[in-house]
């Protein structure tokens, strides 16, 4: 605390209580001085009364001056005091807490050194008992690894072997593929060989749908020519005997059809347009040869087909406006893909049927009378035999007739042991 602060309200408490004092001494002299003379005016008394006053002042200043100083010596050494002791009292802890911390710091280290050393035994242990117990999980771990790293394998080289058997046989397949493949590109780049691949086609739905004897295949159908048609199918005619031939024709236009295919993938119009004019012009002529080629009736039907052998193909002679109508209204020439050739030659085939039906309707009416002749002569057997059974009747029912007469009249005879029948009457060896 500092001492000044002290001294500040000691001093202020010692000027009240003498400003108090003099206070008091004033009013007791006024008191005293009316009492003695009454008459006495009071402004001697004031003046008497601020000479003491002030007189009271000086002496309590000089008063005050003193104490404050001496406080302030006393006060001056009393913080002398204080800060020498203060000063002992530090230094003394300190020399306290330097030895205790000295000693804790021995004892600390001494702690110290001793967990240090159980802690390196218990590490010890604890790497020995480890050291060993992983020795013995990797011997566990290896056998373990081994006989399933051996089942692994084991597995994993059957599961190869068989997906290289597998690959071995899928590189069979893709070389016969790719052969096939290679095979069916020479075909359809060789013209002569594009054509047997219609053929090929066109052969296959005929043979699924008719008999060998409905149709033929290189029919020369034009009396005064030597020109041979692909197929023909082999019609019935008016008179007896007589033939009348459909020919079927195949054509691939395969370049037409790849480039038009080409500029649809390349969404070119104008080569779409080109491209489709090409083979609508394509297809004219071709029907415009066969029309020439292979139409002479009554030889021949009034109208050919052109069979075109993928659906593809079909659909785009198909989508140009106008081209079906166009070739069956010029050239008398019909369009057919696969499925409608299939479908045209089922109605052919029920149309041969019926034919047949109405050929053999004679012949089955010549059955039938034949079978009513017989049928007569079958009845008048059964009237021969019902009365020969008739009779067998009658005779059986006399023959009845005759056995009960007997049998009453032999009624009235004792019956003899078996024995003795047979002694008389011996059975006969046959029975």
């Amino acid at each position: 605390m500092n001492p000044t602060s002290i001294v500040d309200p000691i001093t202020m408490l010692l000027v009240f209580v003498v400003v108090l004092a003099m206070v008091l001494m004033r009013r007791h002299a006024q008191n005293k001085l009316q009492q003695k003379d009454p008459s006495i005016p009071d402004a001697w008394t004031v003046d008497r009364l601020d000479r003491l006053e002030r007189s009271l002042r000086h002496d309590i200043t000089e008063a005050n001056r003193g104490s404050r100083q001496e406080l302030q010596q006393s006060l001056q050494g009393f913080q002398q005091s204080q800060v020498e002791q203060l000063t002992q009292l530090q230094r003394q802890l300190s020399d306290t807490l330097n030895q205790q911390l000295l000693a804790m710091s021995e004892q600390n280290a001494r702690r110290m050194s001793e967990m240090r050393t159980t802690l390196d035994e218990q590490l010890q242990q604890l790497q020995t008992s480890n050291a060993a117990k992983l020795e013995d999980m990797r011997k566990t771990v290896d056998e373990k690894l081994q006989s399933t790293l051996e089942a692994r394998l084991n597995e994993s080289f059957k599961q190869v072997a068989e997906r290289l058997e597998q690959v071995h046989h899928g590189l069979g397949q893709m070389q016969s593929l790719a052969q096939g493949v290679g095979d069916l590109q020479r075909v359809l780049i060789n013209v002569k060989t594009r054509g047997i691949f219609g053929e090929v086609q066109l052969e296959r739905l005929l043979d699924q749908v008719l008999t060998q004897e409905q149709y033929q295949r290189q029919v020369m159908i034009k009396p005064a020519s030597t020109q041979r048609v692909d197929f023909a199918i082999r019609l019935p005619g008016r008179g007896e005997g007589e033939v009348i031939w459909l020919p079927i024709d195949a054509k691939f236009p395969r370049e037409d059809h790849e480039r038009l295919i080409d500029a649809q993938e390349r969404a070119d119009v104008q080569a779409i347009e080109a491209a489709g004019k090409a083979l609508e012009q394509r297809l004219k002529t071709q029907a415009k040869s066969i029309a020439e080629s292979y139409l002479e009736p009554p030889h021949t039907t009034d109208f050919a087909i052109l069979f075109l052998p993928t659906e593809s193909l079909y659909a785009e002679a198909l989508r140009r406006p106008g081209l079906m109508e166009g070739l069956q209204r010029d050239h008398r020439v019909t369009l057919a893909g696969p499925t409608t050739l299939l479908a045209m030659l089922n109605s052919f085939q029920m149309g041969f049927r019926t034919l047949a039906l109405e050929k053999k309707a004679s012949e089955v009416w010549s059955v039938l009378g034949a079978v009513k002749t017989e049928f007569d002569r079958y009845g008048e057997w059964v009237g021969k035999v019902r009365e020969q059974v008739q009779k067998a009747a009658d005779t059986l029912d006399k023959a009845d007739t005759r056995h009960n007469q007997i049998r009453r009249v032999l009624r009235r005879v004792e019956a003899l042991p078996q024995d003795e029948v047979e002694q008389h009457l011996p059975a006969d060896p046959s029975t």
